[in-house]
This record gives structure tokens, sequence and C-alpha cells, in this order.
């Protein structure tokens, strides 16, 4: 019985000094009870010599992983002592039901481990097989496991192949499992030989150098060119963004330039939305007032407009709503008002009229002189009514720094008062006060003003302001249109929904 299994290859297990050994069966000695295995393979890598021999005391497990060819006969061994003279164990046959075979549902379980089943197993199924492949297949059934990966002997998922079938085995009866597709996935997964992975790490880098982003997407625009299409997801084409009071439907080419002057404008500001608003020069300036005042924008009119405008932009530098508010009582905003006797003095009382209203602790600096514009004294009258302060002297002015200066000293006529003691004194005054400037309808000539502003509130249309006016804002002071346009002024309204405007040097 011992010569039947010459052939087999077989997996020895001599413990942990030993190790284990893989290989085809060559010898078997019933005498000396050694078993002989050629071409082995220790712990998974090839042995040096061709043939290696172990005693019976020295195996611990025996596993028979492969049946010789169909040509052989093979009995049905319980590969104990007296069949391979090695002790082993075996397994158990029953009687048949007509003597010939066994109904098997289950393998019986021996000392030896038994396997999970792969997905490939047949479950709970009837198969007819003969007495003499009996014990071979139980015992397969229980041993058989994969080997180490080495060549030559790395086993796949399938524990049963075609070679390895005896000839004389009845096929398993189908219960509805795709055999052929699991055996295909499996070989798929996991049929590569492991020579075949390389060693080395994939170079992301390099692959990725070799793809020419920029040629390929020029190959894709002249394609999309030529043709006429366009394809989604190309890299130059970005999503309009609109916001919620724009209009996504354009019916006509947009034209940012609707005001024209009718002289080359020395300097051109544009708006937040791209409208251009062009300079004009100061003698332009007044007679479009003085236009406007003959057919009924009055001078008391174009007083409160402006400090309307004034106002509104004052406090919001101080901070709107979140300065003014019932909570912040104790943080009640200062402002210095520094007016000069002239009528841009009275536009200064006017917004300082209008912020003392809005609660705001409102400062004016007025100098004494013995006969004032019958404009300054109405807006006078009206800010005494108010809760602001009036002064007359620079000493009376606080030394602390305020929240914000409102600057109305410097008018485009009446030069000789920057000669005067009491503005000298109030420029200093607004230069050694730390607080932020905004000046109202400064001059054009940067030699006049005495005091740089951070902000600058130009009315109707912007003078040629320089870099000590700061940043430029523009107010709707309410001349109609056909104002403008008697004056040689092509008009269209910057403002928008709005009366203050910021405007961006071009």
């Amino acid at each position: 019985m011992a010569t039947d299994w010459l052939g087999s290859i077989v997996s020895i297990n001599c413990g942990e000094s030993l190790g284990v050994y893989q290989g085809r069966v060559s010898a078997v000695d019933q005498v000396s009870q050694t078993i002989s295995l050629t071409r082995p393979f220790h712990n998974g890598m090839k042995c040096l010599v061709p043939e290696v021999t172990f005693r019976a005391g020295d195996i611990t497990e025996l596993k028979i992983l492969e049946i010789p060819g169909p040509g052989d006969n093979r009995q049905c061994g319980d590969l104990q002592q007296t069949d391979m003279g090695i002790p082993g164990v075996g397994c158990q046959v029953g009687p048949s039901q007509n003597g010939t075979g066994k109904v098997l549902k289950k393998p019986i379980s021996s000392s030896a481990p038994q396997n999970i089943p792969r997905r490939t197993d047949v479950k709970n199924q009837d198969v007819i097989v003969s007495p003499q492949q009996q014990c071979s297949k139980s015992y397969m059934d229980r041993h058989v496991e994969t080997l180490p990966q080495s060549k030559g002997f790395r086993r796949r998922h399938n524990s049963w192949s075609s070679s390895s079938r005896h000839p004389n085995q009845v096929t398993p009866k189908k219960s509805g499992l795709k055999n052929g597709q699991m055996k295909s996935k499996d070989d798929e997964c996991f049929g590569d030989d492991i020579d075949e992975i390389p060693d080395t790490d994939f170079d992301f880098e390099g692959n990725l150098a070799l793809f020419d982003k920029a040629a390929v997407f020029e190959e894709i625009e002249t394609y999309e060119r030529r043709s006429g299409t366009r394809s989604r997801g190309t890299p130059n084409e970005k999503p309009a963004r609109y916001r919620h009071d724009e209009n996504i439907l354009e019916s006509e080419p947009i034209d940012y330039r609707r005001i024209v002057v009718p002289h080359n404008a020395n300097k051109e500001f544009c708006t937040d939305s791209g409208l251009v608003v062009p300079s004009v020069s100061y003698e332009l300036h007044k007679k479009l007032l003085s236009v406007a005042e003959k057919h009924g924008l009055t001078l008391e009119r174009r007083l409160e407009m402006t400090g309307v405008c004034a106002s509104q932009m004052a406090l919001s530098l101080l901070g709107g709503p979140n300065r003014l508010n019932p909570k912040n009582v104790h943080q009640r905003p200062t402002v210095a008002l520094l007016c000069g006797p002239h009528v841009k003095g009275a536009q200064g009382i006017s917004c300082g009229r209008h912020l003392s209203n809005h609660d705001v602790h409102v400062i004016l600096f007025l100098p004494n002189f013995v006969k004032m514009l019958e404009s300054i004294t109405n807006e006078l009258n009206l800010f005494s009514k108010t809760q602001g302060q009036q002064v007359s002297s620079v000493k009376d002015l606080p030394d602390t720094p305020v929240d914000l200066v409102i600057n109305c000293l410097d008018c485009h006529e009446n030069a000789f008062l920057r000669d005067q003691p009491w503005y000298k004194a109030t420029v200093d005054w607004a230069n050694q006060n730390r607080a932020p400037v905004l000046s109202i309808d400064p001059p054009v000539n940067e030699l006049e003003q005495g005091i740089d502003a951070k902000w600058s509130l130009a009315l109707g249309l912007p003078l040629p302001l320089g870099e000590r006016a700061g940043r430029v804002y523009l107010c709707d002071i309410g001349i109609p249109q056909k104002v403008f346009q008697e004056v040689g002024i092509n008009y269209h309204s910057p403002f928008g929904c709005k009366f203050v405007i910021p405007l961006h040097s071009t």
C-alpha cells in the first residue's frame, strides 16, 4: 500500500525545530519507518539538496496536497502505520446503501485541523463516491491547504482542480451555483504568479510628467473651434456668477462710458460696477450749480441735500448700526466739525445738525465774524436747537482724539483765509489729533488743503482731486439730467440705488 503514494505531493510538519517541508514522495520504507521527498522546499524556500528523508519520529503532521495522476491505482488507505508506515490520521468509511458507495454530507473530523470552506466549495451537497475514493476525497477535504508562496507549489483557492480529480469520481449534482463563474473570478483575482509582481514602487511623478496637459487641452480647443462644438469641463470655461441684483440676460452690450463732458477730463474715476465718471473743472462745476439754482435748485436745497449725504457717510464711517444702537449708549461717538465762514462751512453745519439728530456728540468750530453769510446764519439757528456744542476758539476743542474730524475750512475762493491765525491753529490741532478726517467738497489745488484727508466727498461730479484728498466719494445732490445737458454734459446717473458711491482712480 505504501507504494501507491509514490509521486504524491505532501506537506510534512516537523515541529518548530525542523519546520515544514513540501515535496513529492519518492520513497517510503516501512522497515526503517522513513519517507523521502524529492525537490523539497523548506519553509517555502527551495532546498539545496535534491532529496531529503524523514523519520517517523520527527513527523508531527503529514498532509497530502496532490494525488498521483489517473493512471495509478489508488486504494483507500487510512495513512496509518500499517499502510505507509508512518503514524498519521485516517478516514472513516461506513457501509454504503448499495454496497458500492456511500452518501457523504460532511467530512468526518480528525485530529488534524479542518479548513474553513471556500466560496467555491459546494455546501450541503450530496456527492456519490466509490468506496475506493471515499477516503481520499474525505482526506483531501480536510487537509488541502494553500502552500507557502513559492514557485511551483502555490495553490489557487479552488482546492479540487481537474488534474487532481479521480477518473472514477462522480461529478457533483448541480445545485444552482455557477461554479464555473466563481472559479474564473478566483483565477482572475488570485491567479497571477508572484514572480510577475514588480518589486519597485510605481513612479507616479514620472508617469504624470509624461502627460502634456496643455497640449491635450489645446488640441481639444482646436477641434471645438473647427467643429463649432463646445464640450463640458473645458478648463478655460468659467461659469458666470451673478449677484441677486444683477440681470442674467444681456439684451445689448453694456456701455460703461455714460457720462461725457465737453472737454477732455484731467482725471477719470470708475464706480464699483465699472461705470466711468470723468472729472470736471471748477469753472464747469460752478456753472452747473448756477444753472441748477436758476431752475429752482436753490442754495438752501443744495445745502440740505449735501448735509444729508455727508451725514449718511459719516454715520457709516463711525460704525453704522454696530456703533449707534440703544445697547451702546456709553459709546456715544464724538465728531469735531471744523467750518469756515463760507458756503462750504454752511454745508458742514448742515451735516452737523443731522449728525446731532442721530445721537452723535458734535463739536462745531466756527470762528467769530462781525458779518456772516445768510446761509450760515440760517444753519446756525437750526444747529442751536440740537444737542450739539458750538465753539469759536481752538482751545475749546477736545485734547483727546475724537472719532471723526469733518473738514469744511477750505474753499475755492477766499484764499486769504489761510493766513488767518485761527485757520493755522485749527489746522495744527487737526494734524495733531489722531482722528481720521473727512473733507466735504475740498478744493482742487492741494496747496489750499492744510489738512490731509482720509476720505473726500464730491458733489454731483468730482473735481480732479489729488492724493491728499484720500479716497473719493460722490454724492447725488439732486441736479436734473437736462440741467447737465444745458451745460454741455451728456449725463446718465451712476448712482443706481444709492445717494453716495465710492470712486476709484483709473
